[in-house]
């Protein structure tokens, strides 16, 4: 029996700019942001780039960098 691996859920490109517009603004702003990622825990932190080639979003926190690929995000919150 082949595994079957679960498809990430869409969002339209009103979802996906609005996610990019919440993180460009959290960015700017030095705010700390929660992000929901898709299969994967909460990640918690300020972002501290934003790599447009290889599309992931480098969150810190405690000086520890988690790197989120963009398409992974499903929410972003600012705290």
């Amino acid at each position: 029996m082949a595994k079957v691996k679960k498809k990430r859920p869409t969002r339209d490109e009103f979802e996906l700019e609005e996610i990019g517009n919440t993180l460009v603004e959290a960015y700017d702003e030095k705010s700390e942001v929660i992000l929901n990622v898709w299969e994967k825990e909460d990640v918690q932190g300020n972002i501290v780039k934003m790599d447009s080639r290889t599309r992931l979003i480098h969150i810190e926190k405690n000086t520890l960098i988690t790197k989120v690929p963009f398409m992974d995000i499903m929410k972003v919150s600012v705290l």
